[in-house]
């Protein structure tokens, strides 16, 4: 354990980050299954646009790199593309 006033408030900080960072990560990966799953369907349109919106939103806090979020919407809509 930390003997340093400042090192034991960025242990706490840390934590919290790392509880919202793995909340977003979670609705991320849920969001691209969603979207596979509804492949074909007529709400697949919509799904599709939340997700992207949200792997837009991780980006732009810097959750994920945007190099990443480009590439995983990419693949998404590359394989929307592919089941039509």
């Amino acid at each position: 354990m930390a003997n340093i006033k400042s090192q034991k408030k960025r242990i706490i900080t840390n934590a919290k980050r790392t509880e919202r960072n793995k909340a977003v990560k979670s609705e991320l990966r849920t969001r691209v299954k969603a979207v596979r799953e509804t492949t074909g369907t007529p709400e697949n349109a919509e799904v599709l646009r939340l997700a992207v919106k949200r792997l837009d939103m991780a980006a732009a806090k810097r959750i994920i790199h945007p190099k990443q979020a480009a590439r995983r919407k990419s693949r998404l809509m590359r394989q929307i593309n592919a089941a039509k």
